[in-house]
């Protein structure tokens, strides 16, 4: 073997002892790094001070006028459910596949179940376990029913009255699934007999489980009623209940337009209201006209308002409705 091999040999048993004699070293030195590939670089992280810009912020909003790329959303009616007119579009700019109403459905019960429970009907456990919300309205009334795609989608996306935007937690066509899943639930909900005779179930079962239940709530109520004694309608009684069903949430007591109309002076004034069939008369707002607003939202709307008033008060006890009105009556001069 000549000089050279043995040099060569040498040289791969000393590598592997240099290697072997590395195996398991502690350095607090940083490790080496051939290839830095912009993995550290000076740059300012969030909230961090940048004595750059005059006021001291190194987190920046977009150039004015500037888009950045995949943000622009030009297409309306997918990223905000309206026309190029503002409006509200009739139908969803999606297509409802098999797969794509399961996403819903699973984004549904993650997000809009503890208020709108399972089945939609607005009686989600944090309506019915008694913390002071605004009653989240059903999905199975017909101003729902017949409202357009765009609405529904617009309030995951913008939120509605006391319901915060969803749009931070909720991606878009995710908002558009759960859209196609509230659809489904209506027609769930709403089916007749004679489709419902189409699919292999037993009528007579589910008509049975239907009046148990509906036997089992009327028996709550009753107790309920029994419970609480005769409770007479007062005033003060009726500011309790208008502080627990956080009434001042959309109804104002200094006159102030909220969403809905003021208290204020409101009981024994004339004022000109929309009925569901679209007939504008004037009314005067006394005892019978509030408890049909308060129960039935829907009958009489206050011309100039949306009808947005959740109809989930129904439950409410004729004591409580009476106590509502006196109540109301205490912010008026009339």
């Amino acid at each position: 073997m000549n000089a050279n091999g043995i040099k060569k040999i040498a040289g791969i048993f000393i590598l592997g002892g240099i290697l072997v004699g590395c195996r398991g070293t502690i350095s607090e030195k940083p490790p080496i790094h051939p290839n830095m590939n912009m993995d550290q670089q000076l740059r300012n992280e969030a909230q961090e001070e940048n004595n750059f810009f005059e006021d001291g912020r190194s987190m920046r909003q977009p150039v004015e006028g500037t888009v950045a790329r995949g943000f622009r959303k030009a297409d309306l009616a997918y990223y905000e459910g309206v026309d190029e007119n503002g409006d509200w579009v009739t139908e969803a700019p999606v297509e409802f596949t098999q797969s794509f109403l399961y996403r819903g459905k699973e984004r549904y019960e993650i997000y809009c179940t503890p208020c709108h429970s399972i089945t939609g009907n607005g009686q989600g456990i944090i309506m019915t376990g008694g913390y002071g919300y605004v009653p989240a309205p059903t999905f199975h009334q017909d101003r729902l029913r017949e409202a357009p795609d765009g609405e529904i989608y617009s309030a995951i996306y913008n939120g509605v009255r006391n319901m915060p935007s969803y749009a931070h937690q909720i991606k878009v066509e995710d908002r558009w699934a759960i859209v196609g899943y509230i659809r489904a639930l209506q027609a769930s909900q709403n089916a007749t007999e004679d489709e419902m005779s189409e699919f292999d179930i037993n009528l007579d079962e589910i008509k049975a489980e239907f009046e148990a239940e509906q036997q089992r709530l009327a028996e709550l109520q009753e107790a309920r009623t029994a419970s609480q004694g005769e409770v007479v309608a007062t005033a003060e009684r009726g500011k309790e209940v208008s502080t627990q069903w956080a009434c001042q949430t959309c109804h104002s007591l200094d006159g102030s337009v909220v969403i809905g109309p003021s208290w204020l002076n409101l009981y024994g004034s004339e004022g000109q209201v929309v009925t569901q069939d679209g007939e504008t008369i004037t009314v005067t707002k006394d005892d019978e006209y509030l408890i049909e607003s308060i129960v039935s939202p829907y009958a009489k709307v206050t011309e100039g308002f949306d009808p947005l008033m959740a109809d989930a008060y129904g439950s409410l006890s004729e004591a409580d409705l009476k106590s509502l009105v006196e109540y109301i009556k205490t912010l008026s001069d009339n």
